[in-house]
């Protein structure tokens, strides 16, 4: 789910442990940093575009843009990035998951803002393809959060300790 829903989830105890992306408002949280990711454009093997041109902030504000549904954090984050700048994103798609966004953009209907680590499969198969761009966009990290006021069952204790190796 989304980081505002999963906290959510958390914060209503319906949860134990929730992977969000690091939260704005971690007040009674206890944050446990598991990776990064990087925010990355990508358009389908087959548009229109130069593959081996570099891209400006204003050339990618320009094409038809394939972005997450406004909620998601990772939408929110790039938007705020090209607002630095003096930019508005103006989305032509709004899809509300990830596999959606990725099969617009690989069918040619638009240049879509992705998670390079949530896209990998369909880089390596060629479905889309990155576009180079002058600028880098901050990693964001995903967290793993529970509740700082809550002891961890015995089960989630051991979980966070698997995640805490593998995150090491």
């Amino acid at each position: 789910g989304r980081s505002h829903k999963v906290l959510g989830l958390l914060r209503s105890g319906k949860v134990d442990i929730a992977f969000a992306s690091t939260p704005a408002d971690d007040a009674g949280l206890r944050i446990y940093p598991c990776f990064d990711t990087h925010a990355i454009f990508v358009a389908g093997a087959e548009y229109p575009c130069d593959f081996r041109h570099v891209y400006t902030l204003e050339e990618i504000a320009a094409f038809p843009l394939i972005l997450l549904e406004r909620k998601a954090s990772s939408r929110v984050f790039l938007e705020q990035y090209f607002l630095q700048s003096g930019i508005t994103l103006t989305p032509e798609i709004e899809p509300s998951s990830r596999s959606l966004l990725v099969s617009l953009a690989k069918i040619g209907l638009g240049v879509a803002g992705a998670t390079l680590e949530f896209v990998q499969d369909a880089l390596l198969s060629g479905d889309i393809r990155l576009l180079k761009t002058d600028f880098t966009i901050p990693a964001r990290s995903v967290d793993m959060c529970t509740l700082r006021d809550v002891t961890p069952t015995a089960a989630a204790s051991a979980f966070m300790e698997m995640v805490r190796q593998d995150a090491r």
